[in-house]
């Protein structure tokens, strides 16, 4: 039986934000690492629930609680909901900075092709790990990803830790995105800071990272 006092929510996959009926603005990631890490974790006994982009991949676990976002909006919204009942939170999808800013029309057909140049007007996303951060429950764990080139990456991950005012932050190249393997290293609003010992397969990686979610997360009396 899943243990209610370890709920973890998990975000995985990219957003897609339209552009018209048809087309899209997104990015390459996967949703493979937060499949693995929701597949481990409730083969841990954890009471898992995936909030999951629009990828192919899903859990072959069937404790996993899964529910399906395609924009940042939609995203926004099951946060809302959902990260109130974890204990631990995950933010491992690759939300979209910039959506078109599109005339409403367009949402319900397509742009044709013209003999001239289209320009797409982008407008900022709103910033959900803030947003849930600042309004966290006691005692909720957490976690947020910085995807950055390497020579960018610990400055981009101790600065996210201090903004976003969350718990931990995992640093990761951008190789990661779409790949079999993660190098990464994790720092703590602690101040410590875990690496692994080299490119991990996300499925090991999965382990290796709950087993720091574990010593981190408060012991509910």
């Amino acid at each position: 039986m899943p243990d209610s006092t370890r709920t973890l929510l998990i975000t995985a996959g990219p957003t897609h934000e339209p552009i018209d009926a048809v087309r899209f603005l997104g990015n390459r990631s996967s949703g493979r690492l937060g499949v693995a890490l929701a597949d481990e974790a409730a083969r841990r006994g954890w009471s898992v629930t995936l909030l999951l982009g629009p990828v192919a991949r899903t859990p072959a676990d069937p404790r996993v609680r899964v529910i399906r976002f395609r924009t940042c909006e939609d995203l926004r919204g099951l946060l809302a909901v959902e990260a109130p009942r974890a204990s631990v939170l995950v933010m491992a999808a690759a939300v979209a900075d910039y959506r078109p800013k599109v005339d409403p029309q367009f949402f319900g057909g397509k742009f044709r092709r013209k003999n001239e140049t289209l320009s797409l007007q982008l407008e900022p996303t709103p910033d959900l790990l803030a947003e849930v951060a600042s309004r966290r429950t006691p005692g909720q764990l957490l976690v947020g990803f910085a995807l950055e080139p390497r020579e960018e990456l610990l400055a981009s991950a101790r600065s996210k830790l201090e903004r976003k005012r969350i718990d931990m932050v995992v640093g990761n190249p951008l190789e990661t995105m779409d790949g079999d393997t993660i190098e990464a290293v994790v720092l703590a609003a602690d101040g410590t800071e875990t690496r692994t010992a080299g490119a991990l397969p996300k499925t090991i990686f999965a382990g290796w990272l709950l087993d720091l979610l574990d010593a981190k997360r408060p012991v509910t009396p």
